[in-house]
């Protein structure tokens, strides 16, 4: 696949239509950096009117997913990843648009460049996500582990 934002966002359709169907929508991806944005609608409002803490959980997992996918492809190895671990913190309403932003896109190819060596690697990555106003709204950490694949 294309690593372009058109291509990632219909792929989405077919394969994470619940985070399609909320909003989610990837806007830029390269080496360093994955950005993802979300607008608050009807139908991702949680009983408070602010997006709902999964919504939100969607997009910023999505901004380090596709950035460690991403590392993969380019290494050409054949590398499975798993999510193994998650934390998050929330800091105002999620109203409007917010942006989710990963820029850990060293991290993910020292990442890549540890599992060829190490077959199971781990890792951490921070998506931080921000309101229209470039309030901080909520962040979000994900352990990434990745493994090695038997060549057959």
């Amino acid at each position: 696949m294309d690593y372009s934002p058109n291509k990632i966002n219909i792929w989405m359709l077919m394969k994470l239509p619940a985070a399609w169907l909320s909003g989610v929508r990837l806007t830029l991806i390269n080496d360093s950096k994955c950005e993802v944005k979300v607008r608050f609608r009807w139908i991702n409002q949680n009983p408070y009117r602010s997006m709902f803490w999964a919504v939100q959980g969607m997009a910023a997992e999505l901004t380090t997913g596709m950035l460690l996918t991403k590392s993969i492809k380019d290494s050409n190895a054949n590398i499975s990843m798993l999510l193994v671990g998650n934390k998050s913190k929330f800091y105002k309403k999620a109203v409007g648009k917010i942006t989710f932003t990963c820029e850990e896109g060293k991290n993910a190819k020292k990442l890549i460049n540890s599992t060829i060596q190490n077959i199971t690697s781990k890792a951490w990555f921070k998506a931080m996500g921000y309101d229209e106003t470039g309030n901080l709204v909520s962040e979000f950490d994900f352990e990434w582990s990745c493994k090695k694949r038997k060549n057959e």
